[in-house]
């Protein structure tokens, strides 16, 4: 493979300073691709954006970005999901979105991908968040939540949007440049390792954990059920550590599916998940240590 990073950045411009970065004491600006991703957004009321909330929304949109076609909502914090769930329409995927952990989702960045309507604007209203993004706004919910002077409303087509191929990250004296992590999660190609099959439910309950995962900063591991999160273990520096805490999230998990990002290194977050009654799990393995995860299951 080779990469031209001239061709790479080709078209980038200057858009606006921003009050500030990361910190008050640092210095930002936000340069775009025009016609790419947020250079597009729409910006409908509320504060200027901040460095911390462009970096949360392309978190949420690429989140949200595995559900076309469906209604989803996508609750970002820190750039880690702590809610995400579809449903059979936008309100009932907010609803679910927010239930999964009320706590960790004020102050957060929504991201929907149908409009937002009276019912979810007056959801909306009810605790402080930071910014909500979508397709559209209807003109009745936009007459709510501008009561919400400093919130954030940005429009944005976010299932049809033009991005660059390449992610780029600067380091100390240079760039690194890798190809997003966006191609199609597909059952059909993973492998059964163990004696039982999962059953239609589990598969369903797992691919919706797998697409969401990606999403977790590693050590990530997400547990999930009927199309919403129960508990997200993130960036913690051992898997079992992550595993704690995405497991006990929530009372009741059990006969959930459990994603991680990266292999078990040992059995030992199989034995945990099975005593909070997970039924399921994926991870894409490669431990040399793979068979103890895989007896593990097995015998439980």
């Amino acid at each position: 493979m080779t990469l031209n990073f001239s061709e790479i950045t080709k078209g980038i411009e200057f858009k606006e300073f921003l009050r500030y970065g990361e910190n008050p004491h640092q210095e930002a600006a936000w340069f775009t691709f025009p016609g790419q991703g947020l250079s597009e957004a729409k910006q409908l009321q509320g504060k200027e954006l901040s460095y911390n909330n462009l970096i949360d929304l392309e978190a949420a949109i690429s989140t949200v970005q595995e559900f076309s076609g469906e209604p989803a909502a996508v609750v970002i914090k820190h750039t880690n999901p702590c809610g995400v769930a579809i449903a059979p329409d936008i309100y009932s995927a907010l609803i679910r979105a927010l239930d999964a952990d009320r706590i960790s989702c004020f102050g957060g960045i929504i991201a929907l991908n149908e409009t937002v309507d009276v019912e979810c604007a007056k959801e909306l209203t009810g605790a402080f968040y930071e910014c909500i993004v979508a397709p559209k706004f209807d003109d009745q919910a936009k007459e709510i939540l501008s009561t919400k002077k400093n919130l954030r409303l940005l429009e944005l087509d976010v299932d049809d949007m033009k991005l660059s191929t390449y992610n780029l990250r600067s380091i100390l004296g240079g760039i690194v440049v890798q190809e997003r992590d966006n191609k199609p999660v597909d059952p059909i190609k993973w492998e059964v390792v163990t004696e039982r099959i999962p059953t239609t439910q589990e598969m369903i309950d797992m691919t919706f954990a797998w697409k969401v995962v990606r999403h977790v900063r590693s050590n990530a591991i997400l547990i999930a059920r009927d199309g919403r999160t129960l508990g997200v273990g993130a960036g913690q520096m051992n898997r079992v550590g992550s595993s704690r805490i995405a497991l006990g999230a929530k009372d009741d998990i059990s006969d959930a599916a459990m994603a991680s990002d990266g292999f078990f290194p040992f059995g030992d977050t199989v034995r945990l998940a099975n005593d909070y009654g997970i039924k399921a799990i994926i991870q894409p393995g490669g431990s040399i240590k793979d068979q103890e995860s895989i007896d593990a299951c097995n015998e439980l």
